[in-house]
């Protein structure tokens, strides 16, 4: 049976590129920032072990938190797990889908099992981190998202056209990886990302993309973490929201830091305003911005 498993893992995919100029970022829309906020914050595992990696934060650096899962951090908490097979609970948005294929490639390099758990959501670049799981379990109410890759890019057309053409071959990629994991077609892959698919639990299993249910009893609701979770996304989308009405990012953080009252940097807690201070207007701030 061992041998059978580590047959498995070396049919793992191969790596997935990387850009190695990164002048344009892929990110997770604020729409899905929303969806998550709604259905996933706050659901956490109810046991946690010396050799298990948690993602319950967005994929790459996180301004507004300080935290943020990156390749750096997994690489080190893998090289601290050593030789041993890894469990990977995951409960994110997504985020930066690059960094996200850096992860995937660390985790597939890991010698041993790595067993994904996907506790709350997999979205967008959390999906992709997903699918590097030699066996993959998610939760009944639980959900994997999959999408194109979106940014948020200005110019003039043919700027706009050399970046559509620069981002094709990545969702080529994520396509095959995709496809190789839940032996669908490609084409109907490509178009579940056209929609931007959101597939549940038993949805998941049934294309391929999970391998088992969770057991009901796996995963809690953590209040505080939710009431924080919520709190920061609302940052996180009033950013994105401004940068699409023409801002740069420093001048979206300058803004939302003064509305906000803490102008300069960011919260030293990674899980900032679960019970200390109230953004609660920053909701109703962000529906009056995008309408």
């Amino acid at each position: 049976m061992r041998q059978l498993h580590r047959v498995m893992a070396m049919a793992r995919p191969g790596a997935m590129p990387v850009p190695a100029d990164r002048s344009v970022q892929a990110l997770t829309k604020p729409d899905v920032f929303e969806r998550w906020g709604e259905d996933a914050a706050g659901v956490r595992a109810l046991a946690v072990g010396d050799n298990v990696i948690t993602m319950f934060d967005v994929v790459g650096e996180d301004f507004w938190t300080g935290g943020g899962v990156t390749a750096k951090k997994v690489a080190q908490q893998l090289r601290a797990i050593g030789d041993r097979p890894v469990e990977v609970q995951i409960n994110s948005p997504g985020g930066d889908m690059f960094e996200g294929l850096a992860i995937y490639n660390v985790l597939r390099e890991h010698p041993q099992d790595v067993t994904v758990k996907v506790m709350g959501m997999a979205a967008s670049a959390a999906s992709v981190i997903a699918m590097a799981g030699d066996r993959i379990e998610v939760g009944a109410a639980s959900f994997l998202m999959i999408h194109n890759a979106w940014v948020l890019a200005m110019g003039n057309r043919n700027d706009l056209r050399e970046t559509a053409d620069w981002l094709e071959p990545f969702d080529t990629a994520m396509v095959s990886l995709y496809a190789g994991r839940s032996k669908q077609d490609a084409k109907t892959i490509a178009k579940w990302m056209d929609a931007e698919t959101y597939m549940s639990g038993v949805t998941a299993i049934e294309r391929g993309f999970a391998d088992a249910l969770l057991p009901a009893d796996a995963v809690s609701q953590d209040e505080a973490a939710k009431a924080s979770d919520r709190a920061v996304n609302e940052l996180r989308a009033m950013e994105l929201t401004l940068i699409a009405g023409g801002m740069t990012r420093t001048q979206a953080r300058a803004r939302i830091s003064k509305i906000k009252g803490t102008p300069g940097a960011a919260p030293e807690a990674a899980t900032p305003g679960a019970g200390s201070e109230d953004w609660s207007g920053l909701a109703g701030l962000l529906s009056a911005i995008r309408s």
